[in-house]
């Protein structure tokens, strides 16, 4: 190795020892792919995310779409046993009655129910009170069938919120996350919840979910999951108030891919990176200690796929 090799390198572990930030890395001009290579290093671990996903009105369980995105979650699964399941809400249609989870979830995405942290949909509550959702995942729905909680995993701050509250429910949600976020000590915060804050999707943008995007942003939280639109599409970085903000952004998928009908997209929204609607399947993320990777897989092969990293802030 030459000696104006050796001195970059020490150069790059000189920043990396000095600085707690990605935009650290930024300021001292380090490339991505270096800042990258040097800060998302390590196995990681992996969380399957998908939400939209058990619709059996028109097909068997077995030839449905769950049951083809919940082979390629099983097959992840099989090979790393600490790998977890993220649902992004609708896990049932039409309505979320039990005998829909008893019928058509259980064949599919129940398979894996135990490795499974749940988040609730519309459709989830389409049955008075979510007795279908909250009956089948029980405790691992969160207490007091509220529809929220919160968990660590490899070294990362998950947080599931429930999109689906009445306004004083939601201001006690509101309330509870920023209690939460106050007590987390992890470098790295993902969020998930059903009705996506962006999309370009059928049902468009949401913004009952704002005041706890806000929240997020404040604390400085990484990554936001979300279905409802039946498709993919990831956003670039966004602030409190839906700018792009590429150096303390968050970042948001909407993953409503995970079986049922997929929809058409209709008006493009800002910062909106990558998108498809033309194949079922589940987000891949590999949560890593200052960073995190993702991968789109599609059910098809040769379909299509969406990867790329960064690092948390």
């Amino acid at each position: 190795m030459n000696s104006t090799r050796i001195a970059y390198n020490k150069f790059i572990v000189s920043i990396i020892a000095s600085c707690t930030f990605s935009w650290c890395l930024a300021q001292q001009g380090v490339p991505d792919a270096q800042a990258r290579a040097a800060t998302l290093g390590g196995k990681g671990v992996t969380v399957y995310a998908a939400g939209d996903i058990a619709d059996c009105k028109s097909l068997p369980p077995a030839k449905s779409g769950a049951a083809k995105t919940a082979s390629l979650i099983e097959a992840g699964l099989a090979h790393d046993k600490n790998a977890m399941v993220l649902t992004l809400g609708d896990n049932t249609y039409p309505v979320g009655l039990p005998t829909e989870f008893e019928n058509c979830y259980q064949p599919t995405w129940g398979r894996f129910k135990q490795r499974t942290y749940p988040t609730p949909g519309n459709h989830d509550y389409y049955t008075p009170q979510a007795i279908g959702y909250y009956g089948y995942f029980d405790k691992a729905a969160g207490p007091n069938r509220r529809g929220y909680y919160s968990f660590d995993l490899g070294g990362w701050h998950l947080i599931s919120l429930n999109s689906y509250l009445n306004p004083e429910q939601h201001k006690e949600q509101l309330a509870w996350l920023k209690a939460d976020l106050a007590r987390n000590k992890t470098y790295c915060t993902l969020a998930y919840w059903h009705h996506p804050m962006f999309s370009s999707g059928g049902h468009g943008s949401d913004s009952r979910m704002e005041a706890a995007w806000k929240i997020l942003a404040a604390a400085g939280a990484d990554l936001v999951l979300a279905a409802h639109d039946h498709d993919y599409e990831r956003f670039a970085p966004k602030d409190a108030n839906g700018n792009r903000d590429d150096a303390r952004g968050m970042r948001q998928f909407v993953v409503g891919t995970g079986g049922a009908k997929l929809s058409l997209f209709l008006l493009q929204r800002a910062d909106s990176e990558a998108k498809d609607n033309s194949t079922h399947g589940v987000l891949k993320l590999t949560l890593k200690q200052r960073g995190y990777e993702w991968e789109f897989l599609p059910v098809t092969e040769g379909g299509y796929t969406d990867h790329g990293a960064a690092l948390c802030h």
